[in-house]
């Protein structure tokens, strides 16, 4: 049965993870490992809210409570990190002391809670960080693909949708139905043409009486707010593309116009033009060695996967492909981000 099989790997994956960051937790007292730490780590994050519980809750690992967030920042401090700008870590870390590391936090995508949940408690902690704003998204022209997506699955008890051949009916009478439904086309829109597909799914959702944009207005910030945003010294606005879509499956000119245009818009809002980027998604196919030389081209001074790892002063010969370390909604322990902090995780990951 495809629910019970796709339960029960999102159940093994989840306890592997758990696990993993349990041993390199054990590994990181003990003192083992310690080359993996590096000199640095760059953290994201997505939603920063207190949590709501929603039995059907896909993009819970999109979201930690700013409870946690400080909790996190406070364990990092207690380890002796230093907290930086992301566009000043590269200057700080050339000039530091051996024994001295840094952290950047950021953020992606522009929400809301950004500012009223997470900007108290970095302001509290005078721990600056950067936020990757979504143009589309700022500007109301473009949906969010997986927030409508879910809202949607909420509502229904079957769901008619084309998955490349046809019309399919998927059942949604159970959490366990609406999250193989919600996987199934996740890996379609990521694996075929975005644009058409959102297209296809914003539609199917607004012929249910749900209004793809009107998610978007209640998640994101506008352009006031953002201004409102840049005016605090410790935040950073960065670019995120236009439309979040992945650059690699984008022809060369689309992807730098996505890069540009992202750029620009961010200027005209704030009047300085951002010299970071994140890749949407920022894993595995969806960014390659061609959006690291476009950023560059376009003159950004960084640009951040979501590759996981840690920094060293050579991370920095490539400053357009650097990784990150996602604070996951699903592991929010103190001891978690202690682990991924050490680098351990990712070294046993044979990265």
């Amino acid at each position: 049965m495809p629910t019970l099989k796709h339960v029960m790997r999102r159940s093994l994956k989840r306890a592997a993870i758990a696990g993993g960051l349990e041993l390199s937790s054990l590994a990181g007292r003990a003192g083992l490992m310690t080359s993996a730490r590096g000199r640095g780590a760059i953290f994201t994050l997505h939603h920063v809210r207190p949590k709501i519980d929603n039995d059907f809750d896909p993009n819970a690992h999109l979201e930690i409570t700013p409870d946690f967030l400080d909790a996190a920042i406070r364990l990092l401090a207690a380890e002796g990190y230093q907290f930086v700008a992301l566009h000043h870590l590269a200057a700080r870390m050339a000039i530091a002391r051996p024994d001295e590391r840094f952290a950047a936090f950021t953020l992606d995508d522009g929400y809301r809670n950004n500012a009223v949940h997470a900007q108290p408690v970095f302001t509290e902690h005078r721990v600056p960080f950067t936020v990757f704003v979504t143009s589309g998204f700022a500007c109301r022209t473009h949906s969010i693909w997986w927030e409508t997506l879910t809202d949607l699955l909420r509502a229904l008890p079957h769901l008619e949708f084309d998955l490349g051949s046809g019309p399919v009916t998927l059942p949604l009478a159970t959490t366990a139905h609406k999250n193989a439904a919600f996987a199934r086309i996740s890996a379609f829109i990521q694996s075929g043409d975005e644009r058409a597909i959102v297209a296809e799914l914003d539609a199917a959702a607004r012929a249910h009486g749900i209004d793809p944009l009107l998610i978007t207005e209640r998640l994101i910030m506008r352009e006031p707010e953002l201004k409102s945003l840049a005016l605090n010294p410790l935040a950073t606005l960065g670019a995120h593309t236009i439309s979040h879509r992945a650059l690699s499956r984008l022809d060369a000119n689309e992807a730098r116009e996505e890069m540009q245009a992202s750029a620009e818009r961010l200027e005209a809002i704030t009047g300085h033009r951002p010299v970071a980027l994140a890749y949407p998604y920022g894993f595995g196919q969806t960014v390659t060695p061609r959006e690291h030389r476009l950023a560059a081209e376009l003159g950004f001074e960084v640009a951040v996967t979501t590759v996981p790892g840690t920094l060293d002063t050579t991370s920095f010969a490539s400053p357009t492909a650097l990784p990150r370390i996602s604070l996951n909604g699903l592991y929010q322990k103190r001891k978690y981000v202690s682990a991924l902090a050490s680098g351990i995780p990712f070294r046993l990951m044979g990265r």
